[in-house]
């Protein structure tokens, strides 16, 4: 039956890009190992949270305990990006810690540890080209444990943005606002001349009067 479930302190498929090393040379490391690598925590989750949960696979009275954390930080704004390294004392806290801790939830996320091959100086860093992790690089659903959308989505988003803004720029004052008549207008200088209107003369009015009796006339003629 050791056969047939997957110990739970096993080492999953994550491993280093960036390592120096071939894969022989990595599992061996990884077998002595008393690094972690945890992911998929929210960018609100503090170091001190981090230490208690970590804290309770430590084992003080084996000369064991949280040697140190390392958070995950933003490669622009230097503020977490959602991953961490736990150093313990003893490569057993570790596998603990895989054991008991990996796929629980901390802040309402499920945090997944991985055996690392060691912290070095630089790594606490986000390789994404937004400076955060890659994974939030491409994400396209909306997290709010995570900054919200992904980076690319962001920058979309942005772009739309800018457009629309620049596509409207144009009614701010002093921009071109559009109106008819133009051409018009510029072959009179610019200047609409006002209509003015005859007034009435009592000529006009014995014209109507005149105009007003013939039109009654015609109009007898034809019923006979």
């Amino acid at each position: 039956m050791a056969h047939v479930v997957t110990p739970l302190d096993q080492p999953s498929n994550y491993k280093d890009s960036q390592a120096r090393v071939d894969r022989q040379k990595q599992q061996e490391l990884l077998d002595k190992s008393s690094t972690l690598y945890v992911g998929n925590l929210s960018f609100y989750t503090t170091e001190e949270q981090i230490y208690d949960v970590f804290a309770k696979c430590a084992s003080p009275e084996d000369g064991g305990g949280v040697k140190r954390i390392i958070m995950g930080l933003d490669r622009h704004t230097r503020t977490p990006c959602g991953f961490c390294f736990v150093e313990f004392y003893t490569h057993t806290e570790a596998l603990a810690s895989m054991r008991y801790i990996s796929g629980t939830k901390l802040d309402e996320r499920i945090i997944r540890c991985d055996l690392d091959l060691g912290y070095r100086e630089g790594r606490q860093f986000g390789r994404g080209k937004s400076g955060g992790q890659v994974r939030d690089e491409h994400r396209q659903d909306y997290d709010p444990g995570r900054g919200g959308w992904g980076a690319q989505a962001q920058k979309l988003e942005i772009d739309r943005r800018r457009e629309v803004e620049e596509r409207y720029a144009d009614t701010q004052v002093g921009g071109h606002v559009a109106q008819g008549g133009g051409d018009w207008k510029e072959q009179n200088g610019g200047v609409v001349q006002p209509t003015l209107k005859r007034e009435r003369s009592p000529e006009d009015e014995g014209d109507n009067d005149t105009r007003q009796r013939a039109r009654v006339e015609d109009l007898d003629t034809g019923r006979m």
